[in-house]
């Protein structure tokens, strides 16, 4: 990809989501931070819900 390709992409982006409006980017804002992982599971991958799912099993 070349630089003027990136930078037309990039712009592209920049005026559609400048077009929306203000109320709807605030919706989208806190739809994405609601769908985010627990940050247990972003800091340490599978390895948290693996110990649960081993602790269960035992129990």
């Amino acid at each position: 990809m070349s630089t003027n390709d990136y930078v037309k992409f990039v712009t592209q982006q920049f005026v559609t989501y400048m077009d929306q409006p203000k109320e709807e980017r605030k919706k989208k804002r806190v739809q994405r931070k609601q769908e985010k992982p627990a940050l247990l599971y972003r800091w340490f991958g599978m390895i948290p819900f693996s110990l649960r799912l081993l602790f269960r099993r035992k129990s």
